[in-house]
């Protein structure tokens, strides 16, 4: 009596095969997962800041007669996100993660594949007749 224990080179072979499928259909919905899930985390920051600009625009309107934004957006908050930094000796993310106000009046977040986000950022007019409360762009995606 022959006794085999083990696997034949075809029934390797199968599997290699079947692995191979399984990860050429699981990496791309990973990577779409990763990217969805970084598009939300920035919509949440965003959404802080947007509030966080609404309340301190009515804190300037009852302390001093007229809605104001500060000049860096992240002043709104009191509690800045996670990676927020103030150094601007590049004045440009270079961390995963990282958000930035830069020079150009842009919020700026780099996401974990290394692309970059940003949002155009308008204080407003501060003074005069024509005084008005900024605006807060969409995000786009930095070239």
């Amino acid at each position: 009596m022959k006794n085999n224990k083990g696997f034949t080179l075809i029934e390797l072979i199968m599997v290699t095969i079947i692995l191979g499928i399984l990860a050429a259909v699981a990496i791309p919905r990973y990577t779409s997962t990763i990217t969805t899930a970084e598009a939300a985390a920035e919509d949440a920051v965003i959404s802080s800041i947007r509030a966080g600009l609404d309340n301190y625009a009515k804190e300037q309107l009852m302390a001093g007669g007229r809605s104001t934004w500060p000049d860096n957006p992240f002043d709104a908050l009191a509690k800045k996100p996670e990676g927020y930094t103030t150094d601007r000796s590049n004045d440009d993310v270079d961390t995963d993660g990282e958000w930035i106000f830069n020079e150009f009046n842009q919020i700026v977040h780099q996401r974990n594949d290394n692309s970059r986000f940003y949002w155009q950022y308008d204080k407003g007019e501060q003074n005069g007749d024509g005084a008005r409360v900024g605006d807060l762009g969409e995000r786009r995606q930095m070239n």
